[in-house]
């Protein structure tokens, strides 16, 4: 028994030891790594209850002039800085939802500060202009030096939008349109008198009945085109007409991946099989397949790249446009800058369409055959905004100067390694954690999601969803391992309330 008592005691001491060097090590990490924002917050700080009374009473007021129903905070951008967003009571939050994904190098940045005060930002704000006609004189040197430098491999040209939805929206137009003068023979074949006159009344041949293949459980917008390849929820879709367009089964894997390598390839292979069934057989033809790398609204759903790389061969293969959306997942992430890049695709998407943390938004392309072979196609009258296009050409100088890629590839991988201690700890509320080696791109699923995210504000979290019980985290490129600590503790003390 004295054996047992003297076992069960150096293994508590071993414990305990380890537990003093698990913090020493922490407290290390904190004081050594250098802050992106040094005069952000050390930690999130609660004021009051949330929502406190000063919110309350404004959003009140908001409520008589604006839908208030879907609202999730009022908040004071004036007092949110760095990876903390403060609302009108003092309490301050730990943002790892960001906007929906949007926000990229944190509130309130000097250097975006110093871009929206700048001479070419007034004018451009001022004197906005309607691209398609009347463009102004250095917009060329704008998208260079921004968008056009980001962009991905293969693709050197842009349609610049307004907004993720906009950016799809236009991206199907241009795919119906090439499949149309590819059918006709050519950019030089003028339309015939039949086609000029049916389309005025929405039929064929004019008005084709062609369609955009996307996937079960995706999102890719919510306007007229992009709302038919949405079927991510249908409160997205209720009372809405929907074209008559194919839905292909996304990939359903297992977790932990290692585990169960072999049903995990065969539940793409059998994915890929009915995509390819699809496009040789759905009524309407298919000029386009849509994905996204990883399935945001949906619930966080994810795929090998593999997976992306049969499906692009797919579409060679049937002379099918291979659309990458990237409104969610582009622009850092994933510790990629664009998402595809984690698929080594031995050739690049015919399109990939970008917003969010852009903060503007539109869609790559290579291919000169996608534009349209006449003027005002594929137009409207802003056709983008050089303003939005000014603050990601800051963006992007900000996250070279601070590396910030490699920054969210690095505290991903921290992060996530945090998450599995506590997924061993907590089974039953830590399920199906997903997004190893896809920089802070990361989910799980708790049976219990929606008590856990109203239980987030009030350990000092502002944290979101997706699906059905998906807890998915989205924070900022300025995300660093100190901030993670702060998650990975409050998302223990949150599951120790449930």
């Amino acid at each position: 028994m004295a054996a047992v008592f003297r076992s069960s005691l150096k293994l508590r001491s071993t414990t305990r030891l380890s537990a003093v060097r698990s913090l020493s090590t922490t407290a290390h990490l904190r004081a050594a790594e250098k802050p992106f924002f040094p005069d952000e917050p050390s930690a999130p700080r609660l004021a009051t209850a949330i929502p406190g009374p000063n919110n309350k009473a404004a959003a009140e007021k908001l409520d008589k002039v604006f839908d208030v129903r879907s609202l999730n905070m009022l908040a004071d951008y004036y007092k949110s800085t760095g990876n903390y967003i403060a609302d009108l009571d003092g309490n301050v939050l730990l943002d790892v939802y960001a906007q929906i994904a949007s926000i990229p190098v944190g509130y309130n940045n000097p250097h975006l500060r110093k871009v929206a005060g700048s001479p070419e930002m007034v004018n451009a704000l001022i004197n906005r202009p309607a691209l398609g006609n009347f463009p102004s004189h250095d917009w060329a040197d704008i998208l260079n030096a921004g968008i056009l430098k980001v962009a991905p491999k293969g693709l050197n040209q842009v349609f610049t939008a307004l907004a993720g939805s906009d950016a799809n929206e236009t991206a199907y137009k241009a795919a119906f349109m090439y499949y149309r003068q590819r059918e006709r023979g050519g950019p030089e074949k003028e339309f015939t008198e039949e086609e000029l006159q049916t389309t005025m009344t929405n039929q064929s041949p004019g008005s084709p009945q062609l369609s955009i293949m996307s996937f079960k459980s995706a999102f890719h917008g919510r306007l007229f085109g992009s709302l038919s390849t949405t079927r991510s929820k249908p409160i997205h879709k209720l009372d809405i007409p929907a074209f008559d367009w194919p839905q292909a089964p996304f990939p359903s894997l297992k977790y932990p991946l290692e585990e169960h390598a072999a049903e995990n390839a065969q539940e793409e292979q059998r994915c890929l099989q009915e995509v390819e069934r699809l496009i040789k057989e759905f009524h309407n033809p298919v000029a386009a397949v849509v994905v996204e790398p990883i399935q945001s609204e949906g619930g966080d759903n994810h795929a090998s790249p593999a997976f992306f790389q049969g499906l692009r061969d797919i579409t060679k293969r049937h002379n099918v446009l291979f659309i990458v959306d990237e409104v969610q997942t582009g622009v850092g992430a994933t510790g990629k800058f664009w998402a595809h890049d984690h698929w080594n695709l031995t050739t690049p998407p015919d399109m990939v369409t970008f917003s969010k943390k852009a903060q503007t938004a539109g869609y790559y392309y290579g291919n000169p055959a996608l534009r349209p072979n006449k003027p005002y196609r594929q137009f409207n009258t802003w056709m983008g905004d050089p303003a939005r296009a000014l603050i990601f050409r800051g963006i992007t100088e900000e996250i070279e100067r601070l590396n910030l890629v490699e920054n969210t590839a690095i505290t991903g991988d921290y992060l996530f390694a945090g998450l599995e201690r506590l997924a061993k700890q907590y089974p039953e509320h830590l399920q199906n954690l997903r997004g190893k080696g896809q920089g802070t791109f990361i989910a799980w699923d708790s049976p219990k999601r929606d008590e856990f995210l109203a239980k987030a504000k009030h350990v000092g979290v502002n944290i979101g969803g997706s699906g059905q019980n998906a807890v998915r985290l989205r924070p900022m490129l300025i995300f660093q391992k100190h901030h993670a600590d702060i998650l990975l503790e409050s998302v223990e003390k949150i599951i120790k309330q449930l």
